[in-house]
């Protein structure tokens, strides 16, 4: 039985092995350094997971189980910190993220390092919703089920319901607190750029009656670029801005909220990304060749009361 453990131990020396070598070539070919901060995340994700799924069951027991995304995110915050160099900067004056509660946030989707983005910013008392397919992923989904994520499918309206409201209930009763990608999917853009909003997050912060918290991040791809194989080291600006009240609001009112919505946390993010990258909101090129709101799905359907 013992010898089991052997093989999970030397494959992860051969990955640190294989991610500091990787670390060395990129001094003479810069395209080495994706491969290696690629597999440094990798493990560091691994690694945080793993711990989280202890920590989901070790909070859970002593009544804080509601914190134990907060905490396993703030852990890989400083693991990435330390095996990748990228980290993200938080600009909220007002301590939103610390004051706001129940609340749905919401941010813009733009490559996987958007779990980091989270492990930096996530507030305490908070869960994300994912796709249910993850639920079944080692470590990752394992830990996401215990600590209290919402998984939607989104390909079942009758479940994306059953999920949303039992979303709303949760806000409600245990005054916790969502995060959410209204885009849906990651927009992988070289520029600002938000892709269509879907409005599953918009039905669930009216029906629970909590505010919404736009989340946004500059636009990274000069550290996460994918598709040109670039991953730098450096810091992303994140800027939460102030909440919006929901209060009395109705399935009616979706549609402009939602549109609202988006239209200011674009601009906000064309700002953000010119502040970043020392120049003028002119001088940045906007992605904006999208309507505001997606095609109805089964996460975007309303939630009966």
């Amino acid at each position: 039985m013992a010898s089991l453990l052997y093989y999970p131990v030397y494959f992860l020396q051969g990955c640190v092995a294989l991610t500091i070598g990787f670390y060395m070539l990129s001094l003479v070919l810069p395209k080495a350094a994706f491969v290696a901060r690629s597999l440094a995340s990798y493990l560091s994700l691994l690694l945080c997971a793993g711990l989280g799924v202890f920590t989901s069951i070790a909070l859970s027991l002593l009544g804080h189980g509601q914190s134990a995304q907060w905490a396993v995110g703030r852990s890989f915050k400083y693991v990435m910190a330390l095996t990748t160099g990228v980290r993200f900067k938080i600009e909220d004056p007002k301590n939103i993220l610390g004051k706001t509660r129940p609340a749905v946030f919401i941010g813009n989707h733009q490559t996987e390092l958007d779990v980091l983005m989270l492990g930096c910013m996530f507030p305490k008392y908070c869960s994300v919703t994912a796709k249910s397919s993850l639920r079944k992923t080692p470590f990752l989904g394992w830990f996401m089920s215990l600590s209290g994520s919402i998984f939607i499918d989104r390909a079942s309206k009758t479940d994306a319901r059953a999920a949303m409201a039992g979303a709303a209930n949760q806000i409600q009763k245990k005054q916790q607190s969502v995060y959410m990608f209204p885009e849906g999917t990651r927009s992988y853009s070289k520029e600002p750029e938000l892709l269509p909003f879907k409005k599953g997050a918009f039905h669930l912060a009216v029906q629970a009656q909590v505010p919404i918290v736009p989340v946004v991040v500059a636009n990274y791809s000069h550290i996460l670029n994918v598709n040109d194989l670039v991953f730098n080291a450096g810091v992303i600006p994140i800027k939460v801005l102030d909440p919006i009240d929901t209060t009395g609001l109705t399935t009616a009112d979706v549609d402009e909220l939602c549109k609202n919505t988006r239209d200011l946390m674009l601009k906000e993010l064309t700002a953000l990304t010119a502040k970043a990258r020392g120049q003028s909101v002119s001088e940045v090129p906007v992605a904006n060749n999208h309507p505001s709101m997606a095609k109805t799905s089964g996460t975007d359907m309303k939630v009966a009361a």
